[in-house]
């Protein structure tokens, strides 16, 4: 018995430790960072200082530009400087534009 109430007592401290990261990802809106993986309907970026790396799946429907040209998602280079805009369709948090700019 006091295993399961140590093991639940674990989950719950772990998902209040994680809870403030998934919140950031669920906000609608813009933000930047580097490219480090591009390939078809998936994004690998880092922030604007390089740290957090996260993964956005790239829908179809998603406009996607490099250097203000229609490109697609796999055309993406590493390194190269990129916008993401999402938005909140249906309760889920959906890519809607990604502008990319090429690496210095």
């Amino acid at each position: 018995m006091l295993r399961h109430v140590f093991a639940l007592a674990s989950v719950a401290v772990l998902a209040l430790a994680f809870s403030p990261a998934f919140a950031e990802d669920t906000k609608p809106g813009t933000h930047e960072g580097k490219v480090v993986k591009a390939e078809a309907g998936k994004l690998t970026m880092t922030d604007k200082d390089g740290k957090k790396e996260h993964t956005h799946v790239i829908p179809a429907t998603a406009k996607v530009t490099c250097d203000g040209k229609e490109c697609k998602v796999e055309d993406l280079k590493p390194g190269s400087a990129v916008k993401v805009t999402t938005e909140k369709k249906e309760d889920k948090l959906v890519v809607v534009s990604v502008e990319a700019k090429k690496a210095d």
